[in-house]
């Protein structure tokens, strides 16, 4: 693992269009059985445009920026002795079927402990105007060798 990913920012991912379908299909794989994740109709009753994302699909959009820092040669890391260590959420707004998002990665920790090494990764997740929907914070042990 490579210390000086601290603080690394990288570049936006590709804007994510939000589905319906996507929506419903998580809400059911984390047993999410509000009304307004899976019918429309009860999202606008309760003020929503549609259905509305349970709290943990940001995962979804944040899969993105973290293949990003997985991906780098540089970071030093071995994907197969990852292990997910936390991971936290801080929303400023529910993600809404028809969203379009944006997320930047930063490298906010890089430690290491004995053989293995942290490291925790920011994902702000903005939407088409740049206001801010969430962040999603990872934290990722990398196992030292055996």
């Amino acid at each position: 693992m490579n210390p000086e990913l601290q603080g690394r920012v990288f570049p936006p991912t590709e804007p994510y269009l939000v589905g319906r379908e996507k929506v419903r299909e998580f809400a059911r794989a984390v047993f999410a059985t509000n009304p307004i994740n899976l019918d429309p109709e009860a999202a606008r009753a309760a003020g929503h445009a549609d259905v509305v994302a349970p709290p943990t699909f940001a995962v979804v959009v944040q899969e993105h920026t973290l293949a990003q820092l997985l991906a780098d040669p540089d970071a030093g890391i071995d994907f197969s002795r990852v292990v997910h260590g936390d991971q936290r959420f801080t929303s400023t707004r529910a993600i809404v079927a028809g969203d379009l998002l944006t997320a930047t990665l930063t490298v906010s920790s890089v430690k290491t402990l004995g053989a293995h090494s942290m490291v925790t990764a920011e994902s702000v997740i903005t939407d088409e105007g740049g206001a801010h929907v969430v962040t999603a914070i990872s934290t990722l042990v990398i196992r030292g060798e055996d």
